[in-house]
């Protein structure tokens, strides 16, 4: 995972990309699969990127996986 640092620009690391994925699950659930194929228009091509931001939005609830469906939590 990026974390903003003084070699990483905030705009660079990975907690820049949260709104991002939350925005597109706030209009529709999807998944995995669906939402990686969405963040790569954003800039999100590694999935190793995308593996350890959705680790942190589950770990802070603010997303869950029901039956392979990521949600959003409000």
């Amino acid at each position: 995972m990026k974390f903003p640092s003084k070699v990483t620009p905030y705009k660079e690391s990975s907690i820049a990309k949260f709104p991002a994925v939350l925005e597109l699950l706030q209009k529709a659930d999807m998944t995995p699969k669906e939402l990686y194929a969405e963040l790569k228009k954003k800039k999100i091509s590694d999935i190793s990127e995308f593996a350890d931001i959705l680790d942190c939005l589950f770990a802070m609830h603010k997303i869950e996986l029901h039956k392979e469906v990521l949600h959003y939590v409000g």
